[in-house]
């Protein structure tokens, strides 16, 4: 007669998933490797076909990385994703996408029709897109984040400056907030996060912070705000931010 395997211990349980939009580098791929760290399987995009960091992370992480091709301004691309994760449930979906424009110096009556679409597309419009694409994979319990910036802050604009990239991210957060009110009474969590001024392509060598000064606290803020419904804007202390 076999015998009977032992019953399972309470630490036993199935990997969570983060469905990380956006992951190929910089603060993406910070995260990605940062969620692995703490036990995640992670599935991750990256736009066009090319090696990037992600795959390195999959190479070093055999069966808990999967990597899909999305470029997030592109409405077939983002269809076809989520045809091929339907029937999937993610217990985070992060959309981590931004850019800024080519001076950002410039007032917002200087800039060019041309920059100002191709902004708030890539920094408002699309990562919503996103969202409202795939929530539908998140569980009903998980947490929807978006990547914005502590400029996004109406509140907080003393100075001015980076008007362009400030109104997109201010627009993103808008768009987030009148998402949330229509998830209103569900128990989902909702983040949308300020990481600081990093060091990366986008921040440029003169921020005061590391990837690793800003992201391994970001992704502990997102794991404590799991447990908490409704919509925050939070940096990546936990901090409030004033909308």
């Amino acid at each position: 007669m076999p015998i009977p395997p032992p019953p399972p211990s309470s630490t036993d349980h199935p990997r969570r998933t983060l469905l990380l939009i956006g992951a190929s580098r910089g603060l993406g791929h910070a995260m990605a490797a940062e969620f692995l760290k703490k036990d995640w399987n992670v599935v991750g995009t990256v736009r066009g076909t090319a090696r990037t960091l992600l795959h390195d992370l999959a190479d070093e992480h055999a069966g808990r990385v999967e990597i899909e091709t999305l470029d997030i301004c592109v409405p077939d691309q983002l269809a076809a994703l989520r045809d091929r994760l339907s029937g999937r449930l993610f217990d985070m979906l992060f959309v981590n996408a931004g850019t800024a424009n080519r001076d950002p110096a410039q007032t917002i009556g200087e800039v060019s029709t041309e920059d100002f679409v191709q902004l708030m597309i890539t920094n408002a419009l699309s990562p919503m897109r996103v969202i409202e694409s795939l929530e539908g994979t998140v569980s009903a319990t998980g947490l929807i984040g978006v990547m914005s910036s502590g400029q996004g802050s109406i509140a907080n604009n003393l100075s001015g400056q980076r008007e362009l990239y400030r109104g997109s991210k201010a627009a993103l957060n808008m768009f987030m907030r009148s998402f949330a009110a229509r998830q209103a009474g569900t128990r989902r969590a909702m983040a949308v996060m300020a990481p600081g001024w990093v060091r990366t392509a986008l921040g440029g060598a003169d921020a005061p912070l590391a990837i690793e000064d800003s992201i391994p606290s970001l992704v502990a803020v997102l794991l404590a705000k799991q447990d908490r419904p409704g919509l925050d804007y939070l940096d990546y202390l936990g901090r409030t931010v004033p909308w």
